[in-house]
C-alpha cells in the first residue's frame, strides 16, 4: 500500500540548477499538497498502483545540499522527485523485511517553479510517474522513450 508519510529533515526528476530561496512561502499548505498528490496517483494505470507495495511517499520543501552535491557534483542542483530505495527488477525474497522504498516529492521545488495550479498538478502527475518507473526498475533513457524524462 502507498502511504504519503510526514517526514522532515537516488534517482531523480532533474530540474536546473539555480539558488533556492533563503525562505519561501509554499502557494498551498501540506493538506492541499497531499490532496494533489492523491488526484495524481488516481491518474496512474491501476495495474501499477497495485504494483506500489511497500513504497512510501514522502513531502519535504527542497532535496538536501549534501546529497544534491554527491549525486550531481553541485548543492544548487534542485530535483522536483527522488527515488530512493530497491527497484523492484532487483529485489529478492530476503529483502521482504526491508524498510519501504521511498518517493521524496519536493513541494517547494515544484511550487516555485509551477506556480499556476494546472501547471503544478501536472507536473506532480509526471514527477509521480518518473519516480514509480525507477521503482519499478526503469533507468532514465526508458523513461524518456515514455515521455516522463
Amino acid at each position: 500500500m502507498t502511504r504519503i508519510v510526514e517526514f522532515t529533515a537516488a534517482c531523480g526528476r532533474l530540474q536546473r540548477p539555480r539558488a533556492r530561496p533563503f525562505f519561501q512561502t509554499l502557494l498551498m499548505d501540506r493538506h492541499q499538497f497531499e490532496q494533489l498528490i492523491e488526484e495524481s496517483l488516481q491518474q496512474i494505470p491501476a495495474a501499477l498502483r497495485e504494483a506500489m507495495n511497500n513504497l512510501a511517499i514522502v513531502i519535504e520543501p527542497w532535496p538536501e545540499r549534501e546529497l544534491m552535491a554527491q549525486m550531481y557534483g553541485d548543492p544548487d542542483t534542485c530535483v522536483y522527485g527522488l527515488f530512493d530505495g530497491i527497484p523492484l527488477t532487483e529485489r529478492h525474497v530476503d529483502d521482504s523485511g526491508d524498510l519501504p522504498s521511498v518517493i521524496h516529492i519536493y513541494q517547494a521545488a515544484l511550487e516555485s517553479d509551477f506556480p499556476d495550479a494546472t501547471e503544478l498538478r501536472q507536473e506532480i502527475t509526471v514527477t509521480l510517474v518518473h519516480e514509480i518507473a525507477h521503482f519499478m526498475g526503469l533507468d532514465e533513457d526508458q523513461i524518456e522513450a515514455l515521455g516522463y524524462g
